[in-house]
């Protein structure tokens, strides 16, 4: 039977080729044993995370560095749907090399972005992407069992739905990524609100520093004051620094697209951008050479000068450029 028969042409194809390649072919799916962290050096980690109104579950297996904090290893298994193991396996992707500390800066939003085929298209339906917090939370999960802390201790974000875990950044960022209108379409993307409904308006059974309408209320003033004043001229800046990670690599693919990768392609080269971290005030950007650049003795040098120089004059001073 065709995919099409069974869940409709238009939904299965609201999915990105990503998302539809790691459903059907997840690489980091399994477990990882004792046997299998000791042979790393390494501790093992176990934690498991389940939403009980969908009834997804999450286990995952880390094995962590205890010298280093860092994960030499991720796996995952799941009682989910093809989305949350999609998003479990990108989540494993992209926390492997990371310390535990720079693994709890990813959120859901990170992880949806990373299953994008391009910038601009959302990567999963809207009534499936709270399948993607579960990614997030078994993450700070693993982190809570490694250290050893509850893990309400570890929470640096405000958080705005608590049935859904989802925090006050990434409902401000999916407003603005995707033009969102009602507290109805956050409620599609995040799944904020769509519980006991405590964080929409005032007036639930628990009260909230922070509701659903009045962040969609502000940040939607903020989006057209924005572009009132980009028409007459006076576009508000926003500094590199104050941008969220989904924003400062839009920003480096523009700069890149526009001052870097031609002058690369006429000699038949080319670059991507592999990874970015923020740490103390400095914006890592990692880059992988392609074409010509792979292996040219400049490469490490005078181009890496050259891409991070373009970045930094036109972003900002901050930026540092990392090949991998």
């Amino acid at each position: 039977m065709a995919k099409s028969d069974l869940i409709g042409g238009t939904l299965w194809e609201s999915y990105s080729r990503k998302v539809n390649d790691r459903m059907l072919n997840p690489r980091h799916l399994g477990e990882i044993t004792a046997a299998d962290a000791e042979k790393l050096g390494a501790r093992l980690v176990v934690a498991d995370w389940g939403a009980e109104v969908c009834g997804d579950a999450i286990r995952a297996f880390w094995a962590v560095d205890p010298a280093t904090n860092r994960i030499k290893d991720a796996r995952f298994k799941t009682f989910g749907c093809g989305t949350a193991i999609a998003s479990s396996d990108m989540m494993c992707e992209m926390i492997i090399g990371k310390t535990v500390d720079e693994a709890m800066k990813i959120t859901n939003i990170d992880v949806e972005a990373s299953l994008r085929d391009s910038a601009d298209t959302a990567a999963i339906p809207p009534q499936k992407m709270h399948c993607s917090v579960m990614a997030y939370d078994v993450i700070r999960k693993a982190a809570a069992e490694y250290k050893g802390v509850d893990m309400s201790s570890l929470e640096e974000e405000e958080i705005v739905c608590q049935c859904a875990r989802v925090s006050l950044r990434t409902v401000r960022d999916v407003i603005r990524i995707n033009d969102l209108k009602t507290v109805e379409d956050i409620t599609h993307y995040t799944k904020a609100g769509g519980f006991c409904k405590s964080c929409i308006r005032p007036g639930g059974h628990e009260s909230r520093k922070y509701y659903l309408e009045d962040i969609l209320r502000d940040v939607r003033a903020d989006m057209e004051r924005e572009k009132a004043e980009a028409a007459t001229g006076r576009a508000h800046v926003v500094q590199f620094g104050a941008m969220s990670i989904i924003q400062k690599h839009r920003a480096v693919e523009k700069v890149l697209d526009e001052k870097v990768r031609p002058n690369l392609l006429k000699d038949g080269g080319n670059l991507e951008v592999v990874d970015m971290k923020t740490s103390d005030g400095v914006t890592e950007v990692y880059i992988s050479y392609m074409g010509a650049c792979k292996g040219c003795p400049s490469a490490t040098v005078g181009t890496l000068s050259f891409v991070e120089d373009f970045l930094k004059s036109e972003l900002d001073e901050s930026i540092k450029v990392l090949p991998v």
